[in-house]
């Protein structure tokens, strides 16, 4: 199925993002397939593109939700994912969030501390109820990733050494107010090499048999997420050969496996679309600028992150250019030395794989309106979220002016 993208270009307005439904749709049933013949749920990293329409369109395909913020937490529910099936991670939570997940009844709170732990004891002894828990391993993996985003080695600020974990489970299976019923790990993001997460599983299931072994009863064996994707020429893991290692890991053991994908559902679903306003020389240095920010689309400024950026529709021998914003920063690109044709005022440039971490990490900055978002599905497209205006930048301010 041909898409006039120009035509949406028009019909929506620039900058703007475009969500492909069916691909999603399509990832999550091939990630779901490979887990075949397993106990397993798929909780999806709201974090990665948290839109309530891309949440809903998972929620209807059976899928959880990964959430690291209470706002995230209630994004799910808003958006019909099942409450026992969502989990809320992050290093710091705040006592009211603590609160507020335990009196939704979400399916367990993950921790990453001893001193969470006991802040979560306490507040569900002063609710005088029962908080259901897994905890966050951290097995000391080089996940061979950018470090922005390894998240598994005893460098980083996420999750707990073994030995802590298993005095923390120990702790926990005697308290009155703690139920640990589950195991988490997650050692970053953008894997494309199997072997860290193989060897991952081995040594997070190995801690579960000993807990087993002392009578305390986990029930989900959750391996996070980060399976990598494709934005230039990354050679990706297979969904059946990732599946496999954490079978092999979990050998024996009656569990229910856990997986939280957010790139791997979104990122290659996503473009971000963006009008060419002018070209300018500096020298021998070529700029096209665009109406598009690095408030819209902040990977390529934060991690110097690549997207596959190409002219839409436009004809003509390629020189290297800088793509360009109106920020005023010099960090504001989407690309530099991108080969392009010759462009004019309104051509259409197109940034790929922007599903995940594009929107979600959008920010007002120099009074810009937040772009417009749009689903794709079945060949139909509709409005998701509507271009921020003015005013609603001003709103919660406006009350307070003198």
């Amino acid at each position: 199925m041909t898409i006039d993208y120009k035509a949406l270009v028009e019909k929506y307005g620039s900058p703007l993002y475009m969500y492909d439904f069916d691909y999603i749709e399509n990832r999550y049933k091939t990630l779901k397939e490979a887990f075949a013949g397993k106990k397993s749920l798929i909780n999806y990293a709201v974090k990665a593109n948290s839109n309530l329409s891309v949440i809903a369109h998972l929620a209807k395909l059976g899928a959880g939700a990964d959430c690291v913020s209470i706002g995230e937490v209630q994004r799910a529910l808003d958006a019909g994912v099942n409450k026992y099936k969502i989990i809320f991670s992050g290093v710091g939570k705040r006592d009211d969030e603590i609160e507020e997940a335990l009196e939704k009844d979400i399916l367990m709170l993950n921790l990453e501390s001893e001193a969470e732990m006991k802040r979560v004891e306490m507040v569900a002894k002063k609710l005088g109820k029962e908080a259901r828990i897994s905890i966050r391993v951290n097995p000391n993996i080089d996940p061979q990733t950018h470090p922005y985003i390894s998240t598994g080695l005893h460098e980083n600020k996420f999750g707990v050494e073994i030995d802590m974990a298993k005095r923390m489970y120990i702790y926990a299976n005697k308290s009155e107010h703690l139920n640990p019923v589950g195991i988490h790990f997650h050692i970053g993001s953008q894997l494309t090499n199997l072997d860290p997460i193989r060897e991952s599983a081995m040594i997070v299931a190995d801690l579960v048999r000993s807990l087993k072994a002392i009578k305390i009863d986990i029930k989900f064996f959750d391996v996070g997420g980060g399976l990598g994707v494709v934005y230039d020429d990354e050679t990706t893991i297979r969904e059946t050969d990732y599946t496999a290692a954490i079978f092999e890991s979990v050998k024996g053991l009656d569990l229910t496996i856990m997986c939280e994908p957010g790139r791997y559902m979104v990122a290659n679903a996503g473009a971000f679309f963006t009008r060419v306003l002018y070209e300018k020389q500096n020298g021998e240095r070529r700029f096209v600028i665009v109406d598009g920010a690095m408030n819209d689309l902040i990977r390529p400024s934060l991690y110097n992150a690549y997207h596959k950026i190409e002219a839409l529709g436009v004809e003509g021998e390629t020189t290297p250019a800088d793509v360009v914003g109106p920020v005023c920063e010099s960090g504001d690109f989407f690309g530099k030395n991108v080969p392009l044709p010759p462009l004019s005022h309104n051509d259409i440039i197109v940034v790929q794989s922007a599903g995940a971490y594009g929107f979600t990490m959008a920010s007002n900055y120099n009074t810009r309106p937040k772009p417009a978002e749009v689903a794709l599905q079945g060949g139909e497209d509709r409005l998701i979220r509507r271009r921020e205006t003015y005013e609603d930048q001003v709103r919660l301010e406006r009350e307070f002016l003198q």
